[in-house]
């Protein structure tokens, strides 16, 4: 019979098909373990779809973080990411955590390895858990396996989406030096830095020994988005003026804002005030500066903006911070050591830090003031009741420019030491390993963070100035408030036993029959701490969780796991896995896998699967304290409902929500398949489809503002009001509700060694079609689509492609390649007229040279054609405008890298 001639070779620019057959003992070939798989085999292929991205497919994209490289994957969707972070604003939710989200399931149920082994994940408390991309030494990284399908089976509960392998050198002698600078073409701001030294001695087969090392560095620099053309081409003032901040400079005055009636409102409309110099006022934020423009560029008169017709509106999109400013350095050391009689010992050692620094607008407050400290009021009726009647107090709101940008550093830093010994044990291939792992993160505030309490007293005495100028006194009290230091700290740690153990047991028609089997025994654990100021509440612009905030939670977690390969004939292999895992307090279950692989001729592969996981909730899912935060800014339909008059703009505020754990939740669990096939017609030249099929029940989530005030027919009980109907906060709560389906087809192409008079050809394409994604909203509730559809807090594009043409000749070198994401619905806003949102498609052109042997130099152009993010209202981050979870705003970005290797 032919021998099937589908290779990983001809398939590892765009994927790798798992291994089929043991490899006898007595075997001259090398046998390895890939991901999705406990046995070591012969490179080949089996089941399941695994994609590779090589080191040459690195260097050439330009790319020198985790984060930048997993933002390419096609199947990835919702990654977090420094723009998101950004985008929170004054919310400091995990802020700096970048993470990696594939099939868009969610952050959490997407794994991330670093050779084959588990990592801490960031031990900030959220919504998501999940490994920290920057933590991941990129310089060390040889390749990156993704698993494109759930591996519960094997790896553990939190591999419901896949999993991401990185893994590094082995084996590697010599030094290696890179240097890269790049900058972006327009009016600077993001530039990049970055420098790498890698090093190796010793030949493990000659020498029984081999120590590799490398160490990065690289600096990012801030973006302004007074420095792009594109943020005023969107005209976010004239589009979506209701997005925009109440919070001016002078100040708005918030009528009534702690009435319960509209008595202030009424009598100065009793008295004709007119605000705007023009109409006497109708709605409950005035400001007397609307009548001379509000005190522009920054603050102005949009009587459709969230000021109104009768106050101002404060334009932050004009000059905010659009990308931060980072330092980051990682170091990783591995070392193996011939132990003799088949036995290695191997170790490996992994830190970094992430220092990154945000910029946001001045400070806000809603300042109480006695009338008589309010120039445009102090004569008005208002001025006539009583001392010490609560009508005479005006509420103020206003943005604290003199006291500066709110600034903030959050250091993120990182541990990673393994030990173990591999070889081999009575005709047994065996491995194990101690892990030990930590995550600390450390939130610290420099400016612009003020002690609320004396801006309040500085306020009610006169002494600080909402309407212009404050005095030497005034500015000296701006200073004494300020609060600097570290606000939070919080502290992740992960220690973990495994082994494992595979052998040929057996022989079938189609080769050997291999048995692999281990485990692992885990304790998690994070530690949470609020400086005392947070706790007291003592911050403006700081949210605290209250004096009892601190907290300390760990849990122990066992697992052991199965799995067989059975080559029934030459053409025909089935595999199977079971691991049972088991989390304190949230339980166990069992997780099986049944994989199939079909080679009817030799052009052809056939492959299929089918499993079951589970995912158990985090730490802060179980245990975080209540947590007050902000919502986007939207509109109450009852306001709406409340007067025919009303407008959005009238209607619109950033709520108050109140965040709950839930130490009650149950795992999540899942059910998945998926059927694909493998062509290559000839060597160099190959496609492959894969259908897969993804449902998750009991889902771990808490229901969006926009979703509860969307349907207050079934969730107004979240909503707390005061008497006079306006909304006094909201419950967000951690819940098992729903289901959440998701289908699609991946979709790879790979040409290679296409030789022309011109040089050498490639292609890789890999592209991700989502035919449905939708999730409940409670049980029992209709499904609601997120595919091509923003709902919540992001969107799934139903297309999403990479596409590279690599050309070499010689020493010559060179890639065009185009990411691409389809259009999709914009985020529907209550009075506002649905709309699409364009697709983002990117070009990036890179270039090489092998000038020596030693010396390579490359430069590239990313964003080749300066392509803007697309207009969006969305209405979930705080930049406004676009949605910064995917687009780039940094625009064309030109590097240069050289790369020298020392032998």
């Amino acid at each position: 019979m032919k021998t099937p001639r589908v290779s990983r070779t001809a398939l590892a620019a765009t994927l790798m098909l798992l291994g089929a057959a043991q490899a006898q003992a007595q075997s001259t070939l090398e046998r390895v373990e890939v991901t999705g798989s406990a046995i070591k085999r012969i490179e080949g292929e089996t089941a399941l779809p695994v994609q590779v991205i090589t080191r040459a497919e690195i260097d050439k994209a330009g790319v020198t973080t985790a984060a930048e490289l997993v933002a390419r994957v096609a199947a990835s969707a919702n990654n977090l990411t420094d723009g998101g972070s950004v985008a929170y604003g004054g919310f400091r939710d995990q802020m700096g955590f970048n993470a990696a989200n594939l099939r868009g399931l969610g952050v959490s149920s997407t794994l991330v390895l670093l050779n084959g082994r588990r990592m801490a994940n960031f031990a900030s408390p959220g919504d998501a858990a999940g490994v920290d991309l920057n933590s991941i030494p990129a310089a060390a990284i040889q390749r990156v396996e993704i698993l494109l399908d759930g591996a519960s089976s094997l790896y553990g509960s939190d591999a419901i989406g896949g999993v991401i392998n990185f893994i590094t050198r082995k084996d590697f002698s010599g030094i290696d030096l890179n240097v890269l600078a790049g900058n972006t073409t327009e009016g600077g701001g993001a530039n990049k830095r970055s420098a790498t030294l890698a090093g190796g001695a010793g030949d493990f087969g000659r020498d029984g020994f081999n120590l590799f090392g490398v160490l990065d560095v690289q600096t990012t620099s801030s973006l302004n988005a007074s420095r792009r053309k594109f943020i005023k081409a969107l005209d976010i003032p004239g589009r979506l003026p209701d997005l925009l901040s109440s919070a001016t400079f002078p100040g708005n005055i918030k009528l009534d804002q702690n009435l319960d009636g509209s008595e202030q409102r009424d009598l100065l409309i009793a008295e004709g005030f007119k605000a705007n110099g023009r109409d006497v006022i109708s709605s409950y934020t005035i400001n007397p500066a609307a009548a001379n423009g509000c005190n522009p560029p920054a603050n102005l008169y949009l009587p459709d903006g969230i000021g109104g017709v009768d106050g101002c509106t404060f334009d932050y999109m004009r000059d905010i911070e659009l990308y931060p400013k980072s330092n980051k350095s990682s170091a990783f050391g591995r070392g193996i050591f011939n132990l003799g009689a088949g036995h290695q010992f191997f170790v490996e050692a992994a830190v970094a830090r992430a220092r990154t620094y945000y910029t946001g607008t001045p400070n806000r407050v809603d300042a109480e003031m006695d009338v008589s400290l309010v120039p445009a009021l102090k004569n008005t009726g208002l001025a006539a009741f009583d001392a010490g009647d609560k009508r005479r107090i005006i509420v103020v709101r206003t943005r604290l420019a003199e006291a500066g940008l709110r600034t903030s550093e959050l250091v993120a830093s990182t541990s990673r030491f393994v030990a173990g010994t591999t070889g081999l044990l009575g005709g047994w291939d065996y491995e194990w390993a101690l892990n030990h792992s930590t995550s600390k993160v450390s939130d610290r505030d420099h400016q612009g963070y003020l002690n609320e309490q004396m801006v309040m007293d500085g306020f009610a005495a006169g002494t600080l100035n909402a309407f212009g100028p404050s005095s030497a006194t005034g500015l000296a009290l701006y200073e004494q408030a300020q609060i600097r230091g570290e606000v939070r700290h919080a502290t992740g740690t992960m220690d973990s036993l495994d082994f494992k153990a595979s052998k040929a047991i057996g022989q079938l028609a189609g080769g050997d029959l291999a048995l692999a089997f281990g485990g692992e025994l885990r304790r998690e654990k994070q530690d949470y701490h609020q400086s005392d100021a947070l706790k007291n509440d003592l911050i403006l612009g700081e949210t605290s969780q209250g004096p009892d905030s601190d907290f300390g939670k760990s849990r122990r977690v066992g697992a052991a796991f199965a799995e067989i390969s059975a080559p029934v004939t030459k053409q025909l292999e089935l595999d199977a896995a079971l691991r049972y895992e088991h989390y304190q307090v949230s339980g166990g279950a069992a997780s099986p896998k049944l994989g199939l692989k079909y080679v009817p001729m030799p052009e052809l592969l056939v492959r299929a699967s089918v499993g079951r996981g589970f995912r158990a909730p985090s730490l802060s899912d179980l245990y975080r304290p209540v947590t007050q935060g902000s919502s986007a800014t939207l509109v109450d339909p009852v306001c709406l409902a409340a007067d025919p008059e009303n407008t959005v703009t009238d209607c619109s505020d950033i709520w108050t929500t109140l965040n709950y754990s839930n130490a009650k939740l149950k795992p999540e669990k899942s059910r998945q398949y998926s059927l694909g096939m493998v062509f290559e017609p000839r060597r160099g030249v190959s496609l492959n489809v894969d259908y897969w099929n993804i449902q998750k029940t009991n889902l771990i989530s808490t229901l969006g503002v926009d979703v509860i005030l969307g349907n207050l027919a079934k969730y107004g009980g979240l909503v707390h009001r005061r008497p006079n109907d306006k909304i006094d906060t909201i419950d967000l709560i951690k819940e098992n509700r729903g289901k959440q389906k998701i289908s699609g087809l991946d979709l790879g192409i790979a040409l290679s060694n296409l030789k022309t008079g011109l040089g050498q050809f490639g292609l890789r394409l890999n592209g991700t079609l989502t035919l449905k994604s939708q999730q409940q909203t409670g049980d029992g509730d209709p499904f609601v689509s997120n595919l091509g559809v923003f709902i919540n807090d992001g969107v799934v594009q139903r297309w999403r492609h990479n596409l590279a043409l690599d050309w070499d000749d010689g020493p010559f070198s060179a890639t065009l390649s185009n990411s691409y994401l389809s259009a999709y619905d914009d985020q529907h806003v209550i009075g506002k007229t649905d709309r699409r949102v364009g697709s983002y498609s990117l070009w990036n052109l890179s270039a090489g040279w092998e000038a020596t042997k030693a010396l390579t130099l490359r430069a590239g152009v990313q964003n080749l054609f300066d392509k803007s993010p697309p207009f969006s209202q969305q209405a979930y981050f705080f930049l406004s405008g676009y949605d910064p979870s995917y687009t780039d705003p940094r625009g064309r970005f030109a590097y240069a890298s050289m790369k020298y290797i020392f032998h």
